[in-house]
């Protein structure tokens, strides 16, 4: 049985191809090629690394071209496996079929889209909807004072996701809605160590990402609390919050599988490895386990 121990050992170290010394396993041989969301990606990465150290003649590499960049990866017929922070849109869907791709969709982890700016920012504590609507939308507001009369009158400098992230889809189906077009005039990148970054240490910067980046990044950000209406309750991200769904963004995150790469045995075990270890490693990366029937719910899936 695979420690909680462990995986924490191997997470910390960053050596758990050491644990495998290229020996042992049971003879497996194959390759598993994972793309998609960078959210999802760290928790793909501590999989494959404690994968290999028990399997390690599998090569598994995880790229992380955003959920939508996955997807047109996934349904062209490219790659083993999809990452999503968001489920697959119907066009995508017609994709696949269009491709014969077969699929089937892993729900692997739960987790808290943070809005964050710099800790020099002293004057932000809550945003409500309607507030980052304002922000977010095309035309939206360039200084803080039009956000709220209250905020000075200083410049938002904005770190966002690009278009091809599911948390950028998740964010503007949550928040803007569908009658409302989302700006396109603020610094966006598919990597979110990129966002972090810019926010960091920016005062009046804006910006959101995955709860676990700002977890591992905290210091020189500061998580801004999210109420669903103006004057309502202000929610703060954590574990507790997302788990019970109290968090207004909160979300789930997933693995697309092919089902003609589950027919090979190397993505086949990689997939059930990743389902039988995420309810322990997944808060070692940052993020929320979902509940055990799920992962349950996902092996009968791939039997």
């Amino acid at each position: 049985m695979r420690t909680v121990k462990r995986i924490a050992f191997l997470l910390l170290s960053g050596l758990a191809a050491c644990g495998g010394g290229g020996a042992g396993g049971s003879g497996l041989r194959g390759s598993v090629v994972v793309d998609g969301s960078s959210t999802v990606a760290p928790i793909s990465e501590a999989v494959a690394e404690e994968f290999n150290a028990e399997e390690p003649r599998v090569r598994v590499s995880v790229g992380t071209s955003g959920t939508g960049g996955g997807f047109k990866r996934f349904c062209a017929g490219e790659i083993d496996l999809a990452d999503a922070s968001r489920a697959i849109k119907d066009e995508e869907k017609r994709a696949c079929a269009d491709n014969g791709v077969e699929f089937v969709e892993l729900l692997v982890a739960l987790d808290g889209l943070a809005v964050v700016t710099s800790t020099d920012t002293k004057f932000l504590s809550c945003l409500s909807f309607e507030q980052l609507r304002r922000i977010f939308e095309d035309g939206g507001a360039s200084r803080w004072r039009d956000v709220d009369p209250a905020f000075p009158d200083e410049n938002i400098d904005i770190f966002a996701p690009g278009t091809d992230s599911g948390t950028y889809d998740f964010f503007v189906e949550e928040v803007l809605g569908e009658d409302v077009k989302p700006r396109t005039d603020y610094q966006a990148s598919e990597d979110d160590n990129t966002i972090v970054q810019g926010i960091q240490g920016e005062e009046g910067s804006w910006g959101f990402f995955g709860f676990a980046y700002f977890k591992e990044n905290r210091e020189g950000l500061k998580a801004i609390r999210v109420s669903e209406e103006p004057g309502g309750e202000c929610v703060v991200p954590n574990d507790e919050t997302v788990r019970a769904g109290e968090y207004p963004l909160s979300r789930p995150l997933y693995i697309y599988a092919k089902k003609a790469s589950l027919e090979k045995p190397a993505v086949r075990e990689f997939v059930r490895f990743y389902l039988d270890v995420a309810p322990e490693l997944v808060g070692y990366v940052g993020y929320t386990p979902a509940p055990a029937a799920d992962y349950t719910r996902g092996l009968e899936q791939i039997r």
